[in-house]
């Protein structure tokens, strides 16, 4: 199957470990020097409606693709797990 990289804008991301969806590919990174697709992008998702900027954006290793599907894109990705944040109170007891 060839697969052109305006093919891969359109393709979702799921996570082959936990089976979690990551997303769309928004961007590509190519090694200019070799010709060769380094890694996939997906940009963050938006907080606040956009007000508030973006999430991390997750770039997964051409390594770590597992299956490049008719709709879908398998990968292995160790997705970092999400601390809490900690809320003050403003008057301690």
């Amino acid at each position: 199957m060839n697969c052109r990289i305006v093919d891969l804008r359109h393709k979702e991301v799921i996570n082959a470990k936990d089976g979690a969806r990551l997303g769309f590919v928004d961007d590509v990174e190519v090694d200019t020097c070799t010709a060769c697709l380094v890694s996939i992008v997906i940009y963050g998702r938006l907080k606040c409606f956009g007000l508030l900027g973006r999430c991390d954006d997750i770039v997964i290793s051409w390594k770590s693709i597992e299956l490049i599907g008719e709709d879908t894109i398998l990968v292995n990705h160790c997705c970092q797990p999400k601390r809490k944040k900690k809320i003050r109170l403003p008057f301690s007891f």
